[in-house]
């Protein structure tokens, strides 16, 4: 696909926790049909049935991932998004535009360089969720068509209590690499995408403060007191 779709778009996170009353499967869907509606111009989704659903749905870029039904404790300190090559090959299966695949230098158990050669085999773009600069820059070299900040300050090696963006990340690599960046978490305000333009993101995903319901009353109630 061609990216220039997106350039300047903002592109929205459309999930649920497995358990969570919005993973119902109509729930999904018709969260998908709004934003889309609402101008979104790509979606960002987790497991074959919401990316395959996707697809049928909509007639945009569909990012497509896999999660566990529920993360361990350790969850900072280990791959879990699209973990494994047999997760890969369920959303070529799905058929998902861009295959969302762990950046990061945490421990893989397969070789990345092998899961980026088999999205492009079918004709698929990889795109690496990383967390710190120097992922970030490795990545780029790895032959990933996109780079996301959706990681950042979620491992042990990032870890950050601030409420913000990581701009400070988007901008060393918008400035050190060649391929696209996209700006993902932590992104709450229209402020925070119009800066992420600033600093030549390609694209925003937004997440939470859209589609996670229970995180956007617990906000407004915990800064509201």
């Amino acid at each position: 696909m061609d990216l220039s779709c997106l350039k300047n778009k903002v592109i929205v996170s459309v999930q649920a926790a497995y358990g969570e009353p919005l993973y119902d499967e109509a729930c999904i869907n018709g969260m998908l049909q709004t934003v889309v509606n609402g101008g979104a111009a790509g979606v960002r989704v987790a497991g074959f049935r919401d990316v395959k659903n996707a697809k049928k749905l909509l007639n945009v870029p569909v990012i497509g991932l896999t999660k566990p039904k529920a993360l361990p404790q350790n969850w900072r300190e280990i791959v879990y998004i699209t973990p494994t090559i047999d997760d890969v090959k369920v959303l070529i299966d799905a058929d998902a535009d861009i295959i969302a695949i762990d950046g990061t230098s945490r421990d893989h158990k397969f070789d990345i360089g092998e899961a980026i050669s088999l999205i492009h085999a079918n004709n698929k773009l990889a795109m690496a969720d990383i967390a710190t600069f120097e992922e970030g820059i490795k990545c780029s070299k790895y032959g990933f068509d996109i780079i996301s900040t959706t990681l950042s300050g979620y491992t042990t090696e990032s870890l950050s209590e601030s409420e913000e963006p990581d701009f400070d990340l988007l901008k060393n690599l918008t400035e050190n690499t060649k391929i696209p960046v996209f700006l993902e978490g932590r992104v709450w305000e229209p402020e925070h995408v119009k800066k992420a333009f600033e600093l030549n993101a390609h694209s925003v995903v937004i997440g939470s403060a859209i589609t996670r319901p229970q995180l956007i009353v617990k906000r407004f109630i915990e800064k509201g007191i």
